[in-house]
């Protein structure tokens, strides 16, 4: 069973950036409510998308360099990265299936 992979400042760049395949990061906090709501759907989309997409977490509190980065200013705020670069965001806690609609667009 896939777990979504804890992306961190030190392994961003060669995880994401780098990654062949898409990338979806779900900037969170464990503190942040809403956070926990599509925690479950991370965690599916880890299973669901193996092979096809990298899905990962990042805790923005222990990794504010990459949140900085991003301009992440509320959360959950999840990116999907393609080739290095952003093409999607989505912010706030919202549905699987848009979720789901959004990835599946650059698959």
């Amino acid at each position: 069973m896939s777990k979504p992979i804890h992306f961190t400042d030190d392994t961003f760049n060669q995880e994401v950036l780098q990654s062949p395949i898409p990338v979806v990061v779900d900037f969170w906090a464990t503190w942040c409510a809403p956070c926990r709501m599509i925690a479950p759907i991370i965690d599916q989309f880890a299973e669901e998308y193996e092979g096809k997409a990298k899905i990962g977490k990042l805790d923005v509190d222990n990794n504010q360099e990459v949140a900085m980065t991003y301009g992440i200013r509320s959360i959950p705020t999840v990116l999907i990265f393609k080739d290095g670069k952003i093409v999607d965001s989505i912010v706030g806690a919202v549905p699987k299936k848009v979720l789901q609609e959004r990835l599946e667009a650059h698959l």
